[in-house]
C-alpha cells in the first residue's frame, strides 16, 4: 500500500510539474484584438470611445448584467475620466480609467476586483479606411503565474475575442447612424447658406438695376 501511495504521488508530482512547466511557456503578455471597419469620420467614432457613459451604451457587458451598479465620475470623458461597476459573477467588480485620450487612440487601465484581482490595458486606434475608419480594440494583461495557467485551461482570445466583435458591431451601427445624421445636417447647413447666399447676391442685383432714385422692390 506504502508503495502504490508513493507511486500516485510521484505520478501526480509528475503532472503538477508538467501543468506548472507547460504553464510557464505560455506568452507573458496576454493579448487579445478585434477590428470593425465603420462607414465614418473619427469625429463620429471618439464621442462612443472617450465618454465612458456612451462607452456602456455599446459594451457588450452591459445587457449581461442590467442590474449592475455602475459609477461615473464627472466630467466621464477624456484623461482621468474614470467609472466603476458591481455585478453579478460573469460581470464582476472593478473599474475603468482614461490615461489617454486622442482622435486616433484612447487607452484605459482596467482593474478587476472580483471574481479575481488583475490589472489590464486596453485601449482603441481608429486609422483612416477607404471613404471610413477602422476601429481596433485591443486587450493587453501582463501574465502571472495564476494567469498563465488559467490560460491553459481558458482561451482567452475565445472569450473576450467574441465579447468585443459583439461591442464592435454595436458601436459601427451607433456611429454609422451618427455620421448619418452629421452629414445630412451639414448638407442642409450648406442648402441653407446657399439660399441665403443666393437671395442676396438676387438683392444686390436688383438692387443694381433699378433706375437712379427709386428703390428696388424687397
Amino acid at each position: 500500500m506504502k508503495k502504490l501511495i508513493l507511486g500516485l504521488l510521484a505520478v501526480v508530482g509528475v503532472l503538477v510539474g508538467g501543468l506548472l512547466g507547460f504553464a510557464m511557456m505560455q506568452p507573458d503578455v496576454l493579448h487579445v484584438e478585434r477590428s470593425v471597419s465603420i462607414a465614418a469620420a473619427p469625429v463620429d467614432v471618439a464621442p462612443h470611445i472617450n465618454n465612458l457613459k456612451k462607452f456602456t451604451e455599446w459594451s457588450p457587458w452591459s445587457d449581461i448584467d442590467p442590474t449592475q451598479k455602475v459609477t461615473f465620475s464627472e466630467p466621464a470623458e477624456g484623461v482621468g475620466a474614470k467609472y466603476e461597476w458591481v455585478g453579478n459573477d460573469q460581470v464582476g467588480t472593478g473599474s475603468m480609467a482614461i490615461t489617454e485620450s486622442s482622435p486616433e487612440k484612447v487607452v484605459m487601465r482596467l482593474i478587476f476586483v472580483a471574481p479575481w484581482q488583475s490589472e489590464a490595458d486596453a485601449g482603441f486606434t481608429v486609422k483612416p479606411e477607404g471613404e471610413g475608419v477602422s476601429v481596433t480594440w485591443t486587450y493587453d494583461q501582463q501574465a502571472d503565474l495564476s494567469a498563465k495557467l488559467m490560460s491553459v485551461f481558458i482561451n482567452m482570445d475565445d472569450m473576450l475575442g467574441a465579447d468585443y466583435e459583439k461591442g464592435l458591431a454595436t458601436l459601427k451601427v451607433k456611429v454609422e447612424a451618427d455620421a448619418a445624421a452629421r452629414k445630412a445636417a451639414e448638407a442642409a447647413a450648406q442648402a441653407e447658406a446657399a439660399r441665403l447666399e443666393a437671395e442676396a447676391a438676387a438683392a444686390a442685383a436688383a438692387a443694381a438695376a433699378a433706375p437712379a432714385g427709386e428703390v428696388a422692390p424687397g
